[in-house]
Order: structure tokens, then sequence, then C-alpha cells
């Protein structure tokens, strides 16, 4: 779990860095220090204070992953929080279950952005869950997670 919360911290000072045009933070680096729950809720509230600044998300931003405007990369942390999110949840055998129209705005979003061919290296192919599964379910089977639809 450490390992996925260090990932979510480092994603997160990444967006940060590129909507402030600063050189993102090693991937690879300890983002956690001593206390994991200071370090997510620091980056959160740095990445929080990126998006409240004026233009923020009309602006088109340029990383490694190619241009998008501050709209698109708010609409790309949404749908990676709430995959990451569902891992966690699935890890420690909790609940992870968000608003039902959230996840369907996250897959509605991701299906534009995401095709079987532009996956890269950063999505498996998608997966087969039923239409009727919940949004949640739906869009991490559709980026590239298993569900386990025996419940």
């Amino acid at each position: 779990m450490r390992q996925l919360v260090n990932h979510l911290v480092g994603i997160i000072h990444v967006f940060a860095a590129l909507l402030s045009d600063r050189t993102p933070p090693r991937s690879a680096a300890d983002h956690l220090g001593d206390s994991p729950k200071d370090a997510y809720r620091d980056s959160a509230e740095a990445l929080q204070a990126v998006f409240d600044q004026p233009g923020v998300l009309e602006r088109t931003y340029h990383g490694p992953l190619g241009a998008a405007t501050g709209a698109e990369r708010l609409q790309i942390r949404l749908y990676d929080l709430l995959a990451h999110g569902w891992d966690l949840a699935q890890a420690t055998g909790q609940p992870g279950e968000p608003p039902d129209d959230l996840a369907e705005q996250a897959l509605a979003f991701a299906q534009t952005q995401l095709s079987e061919q532009d996956r890269n290296a950063r999505f498996a192919p998608a997966q087969f869950v039923t239409s009727d599964a919940p949004a949640i379910e739906r869009l991490v089977a559709f980026l590239g997670r298993s569900v386990d639809t025996h419940r």
C-alpha cells in the first residue's frame, strides 16, 4: 500500500508541477517520508492551490504524454484517483464506491481519451464487465483491471 500511496503523491506532484511550469519530481523518489497521511494531504492541497489559479483550466500544458488543457488534466486526475482508490479499497477489503455520477463522468472522459491503440504501456487492455455493473467497476475494467463479477 505504501508503494501505491507513494505513486499517488508523486503523480499529484507531477500534475502540480506541469500546471505550474515547474520541473516534475522524479517518479522513483520517496514522496511520503515518515507520514504518508501528511504527504498525501499536503500534495492534494498543493494541487488544489494550482487548480485555484485563474485560467488554469483553459490553458494548454505540455507534458511527457502530450498536450492537454487544465480541464483535461483535471479529468485525468479524476479517473486516476478513482481507479487507484478502487485499487486501495480492493487491497484492504473495504468498499470502494464513489458517487456513481462521478465515476460515470470519469469513464466517459477516459473512453474519449484512450483508444486501444493509445494505451501504450500505461494501461492494460480493457477487461470484460457487464454493462449493468457499477460505474466504478466499468471504469476500472476499461482501464485494464480485472473485476470480480462473482460477488
